[in-house]
């Protein structure tokens, strides 16, 4: 049985030349998806721990060292 891969590269051989650029943008543009949600995760999570520190005592303590 054929894996989703082995399928989109018989389909991507198909295709013109000219059809690729397309193609290769779609897939950019899923990959840059990708990066910009684990970017905002790693976002939220240094937010929730920022927060933690933002507090009058800790402000206090740092500020005198």
């Amino acid at each position: 049985m054929d894996t989703a891969k082995d399928y989109i590269h018989k389909l991507i051989d198909e295709l013109s030349e000219k059809e690729l650029p397309e193609v290769l943008d779609y897939i950019e543009y899923i990959k840059s998806k990708k990066l910009k949600e684990n970017y905002q995760d790693l976002q939220d999570a240094s937010q929730s721990s920022m927060s933690f520190w933002e507090n009058q005592i800790d402000d206090e303590v740092w500020n005198n060292v």
